[in-house]
């Protein structure tokens, strides 16, 4: 059993990149060629001081997380970004980059699309054969997941009540897939829309995504992870699935290592702008848990239904989604319709002094100038060519490069 720690004492950040090809900007399923460079030998996991390498269920994106629980952000986005330009060395004799941003804008992923093939590639094919993940919500999203300690009971119930209140904002800061298959989807974050029906075949393992009102572990078992046990059942003839993994949420209850993981967060352009994103988060949950704008018991009363109605508006319209619902802003102490940036806007004020200066000018940047989504389709304008939509993604990979936020 993994060691517990309390509310805030640790943090946990993975960041998933998708490998290119520099001449054709296709996806590139090589992700086992960067770790056997670097290892010398097939692994699947590589420990690289404060920060680990992994692969992912598909062989184009590669995964950079902390290497165990860290109890400082404040100067994670410079490790990540060491670990980005050890990789883009490597990948250097291969003529492949990595790109930052929740979609590729020009995956094809019926043709594109190759699993693992290596170590637990027998979970990752039992996944295909129920799924088929050669859909874009499997094999084109890259995200941003946060891991949040818990302690026991008490500390579960705080924290869930905070996260479950704050995921449907998470579109309205976080956003950056606005472009699938060469044209403008309609949504600012099209890897949260196609999240919501990916696992439409067993509907229990993502719910509503908007975890239900639980708030011990003993509640958790019984509403969310036995109904996965019993809908995963007739696919999983040799028990091979864990639940923990099953269960797909936008929050997920880690109870094998006391934490909470949210997974709702496209990731950034650089880790300069993933790491700001997740102090600001915490900033806020923090505050939340503080009842600083509200009590506990105000959090528990929403249901995912009416969450669910807020992120669902996000997903669509990002930070300019309009929010009527003026119960729900009076938990962060706003009484009139807001748009989620001005809830943003409004809570960052509210924590900024909590927050290192090295976060703040990123967030800023986002406040003031849109979410990825937004500065992408401004910089792509009516100009859909798939060679302009490359230029501009071209720009994003030397914002990954360089560890700086996409200026249109």
């Amino acid at each position: 059993m993994a060691k517990k720690y309390h509310l805030f004492e640790v943090y946990g950040i993975e960041l998933e990149y998708m490998l290119v090809n520099k001449n054709t900007f296709k996806v590139a399923p090589q992700v086992d060629e960067l770790l056997t460079k670097k290892a010398g030998k097939i692994s699947s996991d590589i420990d690289n001081g404060d920060i680990a390498w992994s692969n992912e269920l598909v062989a184009h994106v590669v995964e950079l997380k902390t290497n165990g629980p860290t109890s400082n952000i404040d100067d994670l986005a410079s490790k990540f970004h060491a670990n980005v330009l050890e990789m883009d060395a490597l990948l250097s004799d291969l003529q492949l980059k990595l790109l930052g941003s929740a979609a590729h804008p020009l995956m094809n992923p019926d043709l594109d699309t190759q699993l693992w093939k290596h170590s637990y590639n027998e979970v990752y094919a039992l996944y295909n054969t129920i799924f088929n993940c050669k859909g874009h919500g499997w094999s084109n999203v890259q995200s941003t997941h946060l891991n949040l300690p818990f302690n026991d009971d008490k500390e579960f119930e705080k924290l869930h009540a905070a996260i479950r209140i704050i995921l449907p904002l998470l579109p309205g800061i976080c956003a950056s897939s606005p472009i699938l298959e060469g044209e403008i989807t309609g949504f600012m974050d099209t890897r949260l829309e196609f999240y919501k029906t990916n696992q439409k075949e067993i509907p229990d393992l993502t719910g509503m995504v908007i975890p239900e009102r639980v708030f011990s572990k003993l509640d958790y078992h019984a509403s969310i992870f036995e109904p996965i046990k019993r809908a995963i059942r007739p696919y999983d003839k040799n028990k091979i699935l864990d639940h923990h993994f099953l269960n797909s949420r936008g929050a997920i209850a880690r109870f094998d290592r006391s934490a909470i993981e949210i997974r709702l967060m496209d990731i950034q352009e650089c880790p300069m702008a993933d790491v700001a994103i997740c102090a600001l988060v915490i900033e806020i949950l923090k505050a939340i848990i503080d009842k600083q704008f509200c009590t506990l018991q105000a959090q528990k009363i929403w249901t995912k239904q009416e969450l669910f109605l807020i992120l669902d508006e996000g997903i669509k319209n990002g930070e300019n989604s309009i929010i009527g619902n003026i119960p729900y802003l009076k938990l962060f102490g706003l009484n009139k319709v807001s748009t989620m940036n001005d809830v943003w806007k409004h809570l960052y004020k509210k924590v900024r002094s909590q927050i290192h200066k090295n976060h703040q000018e990123s967030i800023e940047l986002i406040l003031e100038e849109g979410t990825l989504s937004t500065r992408l389709l401004k910089a792509i304008g009516n100009d859909i060519s798939e060679a302009h939509i490359i230029e501009v993604y071209q720009k994003l990979q030397s914002c990954l490069i360089k560890n700086k936020m996409f200026q249109p």
